[in-house]
């Protein structure tokens, strides 16, 4: 089967093996791709790592052996009676994004892609980083100016070069772009190629392997939507393939001082609202102008997801009492037991909650 990619918004399909990153109108790639119907019996238990689901993914041959470094089967662990963690910073970068890198990645090494570039508040561009490394691939990451230096680092590590540039997420994320067009490099970006979504849509596998079921409740941090659009694809899978009967409920995580989402939905607008980002802890949710941002809102309409914030106040709060019990996770992770909280003790307690775990503390201890 031939897998295409197909325009979000005026459904031109193209090849999945063009340089290109966006239609000639704009819009953003989805991936024209229905996996087999979900199946336990279909999942490679000889591998221990998320491409055990590899029968769910868009992957052309066995090249990604060549790339994974062993991310993903991470634990699920219960944190008190009403609340489980998936700790999906136990990965080879300490940050969920591996997920998403490991398969962009395989997906450029198999076109013959020999340079990338992207732009990351950190946690993605070391994702990238390092299976460029793996891959053989020469990479430049553009970073905005106050990123975490240890993420810094963990890029340059890599062999990567790191461009800080100044002011906002979303203006690092304009001056990559022009470095694109200019270059004419490949943009291995985790908003704009749908291929790291097929990563992070792994997450909910995971859960529903190790489990047995899918929690009632699903918390999931929102700023660009890697995460929160994998853990959809996810769903409708298992919900197409009868391995659920509903979807439960999603609960999507801005934060306090860059809500698009959740003030889109008060005024039930279709593209996010617009914005002005003031600084914030939670760095990797800060995204003001999300580029997936009309395709986001189709999803929290049609599923009934409920925005909600994660108050700044908060957060160095949940922090502590989620290391207290040895959970030492960075602060936009802590954004998310932040907002659990806030949730609760404004609307009463929500059990059987599953809360990520993105990223590790020690990335953002500045």
């Amino acid at each position: 089967m031939e897998i295409t990619y197909k325009c979000f918004k005026c459904t031109e399909q193209v090849s999945v093996s063009t340089k290109q990153a966006a239609c000639s109108c704009g819009g953003l790639w989805t991936l024209d791709f229905e996996p087999p119907k979900f199946s336990l019996d279909l999942v490679d238990r000889d591998i221990w790592g998320m491409f055990r689901y590899r029968a769910f993914m868009p992957l052309p041959d066995d090249g990604w052996r060549k790339i994974t470094l062993g991310e993903g089967l991470t634990p699920i662990i219960n944190f008190n009676e009403n609340v489980m963690l998936k700790m999906d910073y136990f990965m080879p970068t300490l940050s969920f994004k591996d997920r998403g890198a490991a398969v962009l990645i395989a997906h450029c090494k198999s076109i013959g892609v020999d340079a990338v570039v992207q732009d990351s508040s950190g946690n993605a561009g070391n994702s990238v980083a390092a299976y460029c490394a793996k891959a053989g691939i020469a990479c430049d990451i553009f970073v905005p100016e106050g990123t975490s230096p240890a993420k810094i680092n963990m890029i340059e590590s890599h062999k990567a070069t790191a461009h800080v540039v100044p002011g906002s997420r979303d203006n690092c994320a304009n001056v990559c772009r022009a470095q694109v067009s200019e270059q004419g490099k490949y943009y291995a970006n985790h908003v704009y190629n749908p291929f790291f979504y097929q990563g992070t849509k792994t997450y909910i596998y995971e859960v529903y392997e190790q489990l047995g079921r899918i929690p009632e409740n699903i918390f999931v941090p929102l700023g660009n939507g890697t995460l929160f659009i994998g853990v959809i694809k996810g769903l409708e899978e298992l919900l197409r393939s009868g391995a659920i009967k509903k979807i439960p409920q999603v609960y999507a995580i801005q934060s306090e001082h860059c809500d698009p989402f959740v003030k889109a939905q008060v005024l039930g607008e279709s593209l996010p609202a617009k914005v002005q980002p003031t600084p914030t802890l939670a760095e990797g949710i800060a995204i003001g102008v999300p580029m997936r941002g009309e395709e986001i809102l189709q999803y929290i309409y049609k599923y009934d997801v409920k925005t909600i914030i994660a108050p700044e106040a908060r957060i160095l709060e949940a922090r502590a009492l989620l290391a207290a019990k040895g959970i030492y996770c960075e602060h936009t992770t802590a954004a998310s037991y932040a907002a659990y909280l806030a949730y609760c003790d404004e609307f009463g307690t929500v059990t059987d909650s599953l809360i990520p775990m993105c990223g590790a503390g020690l990335k953002s201890d500045h």
